[in-house]
C-alpha cells in the first residue's frame, strides 16, 4: 500500500478526492462507502474532533480513505474504503488504528454498509468484532393509513431557537443508551441546522398539555442515479419521550412524518433501525416496511 497522509484538515481538494473515490466505490459495488458523519466532518473543513487517512495513487487519485471522527470524549465512529484488495482496506484499517490511538485512543465504532464477506475479514483482521447491525428499511408512498393520535395529543412543526431545548431534553432520554444519537447538545443540533437539507416543515413535534411527548425528523435526499433514480424520503429520527411510550404515538408519529414525505413529492420512505429492536422492525413492518440494505457495526478498544 502506498503511504498514507493524515489529515486533521481538510481542503475543498481532498473532499473532492474523496467524493471521486466514493463514486468509484459505489459504482462498482452499489453501495456508498461513507455517511453523514464523514461528510459532515469533511465539510467541516476540521473543525470537529476528525482525522483523515488518505491512500493516493500515482495519478493524484485517491484509492483508499478512512474516516475517523471522534463524537464524544473516548468514542469514536469510524469508517474506510479502498479501490484494491481485502489486504490493502485491512492495512489501512491498520493505519487508522495507529491514528487513533495516538490521538487518545477509546472505543472505536467501524461502519461497513452492506458488509461482504471480505470485508468482515478486513475487519476481523484490523481487530474489530461484530456488535450489531442496522437496517435500511423502505415503503411505497403515501401511506394508506393516517396517523390516529393519542387522546390529548397535539401536533405542530419545529420552530428553530424557541424547541431547541425541549427537543434536546426528549432526544436525550429516549436515547440515552445509544452512542450515536444519545448526548446531542447545541452545537450538534445546530450544525444539522445549517444543512441543506433541513425543513422545520419536515420536522414534526407531538405534544402532551405543554410537555414535549415525542417528535419525527425528516429529511429528503434528491435522486441519485444510477443507483438511486428516485428521491427517498427519510425518517431522520424519531423519538418518544420514556414517560409516553406504550400509548400508539410511535406508530403515529411515523406515519405524520411519512404522509410528511409524501406531500412534499418523494414515493419512497426509508429509515435506519437497528435489528435488535424487535418492537420498531415489528411496527415498521406492519406499516409496509421491509429491509433495503444491511449495515454493521464492528467495535474495538484502542489504547492511547
Amino acid at each position: 500500500m502506498a503511504e498514507v497522509r493524515i489529515l486533521d484538515r481538510f481542503a475543498p481538494a481532498d473532499v473532492h478526492a474523496v467524493r471521486r473515490l466514493a463514486a468509484s466505490v459505489e459504482a462498482s459495488t452499489g453501495v456508498p462507502p461513507f455517511g453523514e458523519t464523514t461528510w459532515l466532518g469533511l465539510s467541516d473543513g476540521g473543525t470537529r474532533h476528525d482525522l483523515g487517512l488518505a491512500v493516493g495513487a500515482p495519478d493524484g487519485r485517491l484509492h483508499g480513505y478512512a474516516h475517523a471522527a471522534e463524537h464524544r470524549t473516548g468514542a469514536w465512529s469510524l469508517e474506510a474504503a479502498t479501490t484494491g484488495s481485502t489486504s490493502e482496506l485491512s492495512l489501512l484499517l491498520a493505519e487508522a488504528v495507529v491514528a487513533i490511538g495516538a490521538h487518545g485512543g477509546g472505543e472505536v465504532t467501524l461502519w461497513v454498509h452492506a458488509p461482504r464477506d471480505s470485508d468482515d475479514a478486513a475487519a476481523r483482521t484490523a481487530g474489530f468484532m461484530p456488535s450489531r447491525d442496522l437496517l435500511e428499511m423502505r415503503v411505497p408512498l403515501p401511506l394508506a393509513a393516517a396517523p390516529t393520535w393519542p387522546h390529548g395529543v397535539t401536533v405542530r412543526t419545529f420552530v428553530p431557537g424557541v424547541d431547541d431545548d425541549r427537543w434536546l431534553a426528549v432526544n436525550n432520554r429516549a436515547f440515552a443508551d445509544h452512542p450515536e444519537q444519545g448526548g446531542w447538545d447545541h452545537a450538534t443540533l445546530a450544525r444539522r441546522m445549517t444543512e441543506d437539507w433541513f425543513d422545520p416543515a419536515g420536522f414534526v413535534l407531538a405534544f402532551a398539555g405543554d410537555e414535549l411527548a415525542g417528535f419525527c425528523w425528516t429529511k429528503l435526499h434528491p435522486p441519485e442515479p444510477p443507483v438511486e433514480p428516485l428521491a427517498r424520503g427519510e425518517i431522520y429520527v424519531i423519538g418518544v419521550d420514556p414517560d409516553h411510550q406504550g400509548t400508539g404515538l410511535g406508530r403515529a408519529l411515523v406515519t405524520a412524518g411519512l404522509a410528511s414525505l409524501a406531500a412534499r413529492g418523494t414515493t419512497v420512505g426509508m429509515l435506519f433501525v437497528d435489528a435488535d429492536n424487535r418492537s420498531a422492525v415489528g411496527l415498521y413492518g406492519a406499516l409496509g416496511f421491509t429491509t433495503h440494505r444491511i449495515d454493521r457495526a464492528y467495535v474495538r478498544a484502542i489504547g492511547r
